[in-house]
């Protein structure tokens, strides 16, 4: 890969340990092509009645503070690699948002990490980055990340 292929790659992150292979091939890719990496995480709304707004705020907080962590990673990673990174935080549907920043944005790539569940699992779980392959313009490499258990 030569520098100028990509100027803008983004990588989704949860904070999980199974995103860390995906962070880091974003992070390759970046350094090989020149490109300003972005660490994108969705916080994902909570919806309760009015009479639990309290926990709902403070839920909402935990899960900023999570998605400012998972990124500050992302940041942290980069560094000895001099990848310029910016965090951003969004609130929604992943997928949607994901795909959305993507294209408000121009970026060029998106880098995320799958379980790479099948069947009920996939099913009752759902996937993120499945829905972000179906629906996105933008390119993008999906990191399978390894089970542990």
């Amino acid at each position: 890969m030569r520098e100028g292929t990509y100027k803008k790659i983004m990588v989704a992150t949860d904070g999980s340990q199974l995103v860390k292979k995906a962070v880091d091939k974003a992070i390759e890719i970046s350094r090989l092509s020149g490109a300003k990496l972005y660490a994108v995480y969705v916080v994902v709304p909570t919806t309760h009645s009015a009479r639990d707004f309290g926990w709902e705020k403070t839920a909402m907080e935990h899960f900023r503070r999570e998605g400012e962590s998972a990124t500050r990673f992302v940041e942290d990673a980069a560094k000895p690699a001099g990848v310029e990174v910016e965090s951003v935080l969004l609130e929604g549907h992943p997928a949607d948002k994901i795909v959305e920043f993507a294209e408000q944005n121009e970026i060029e790539m998106i880098v995320m990490g799958t379980l790479g569940k099948t069947g009920l699992d996939r099913f009752l779980l759902g996937s993120v980055a499945e829905n972000v392959v179906r629906h996105s313009k933008t390119p993008v490499l999906v990191v399978r990340g390894e089970v542990t258990e």
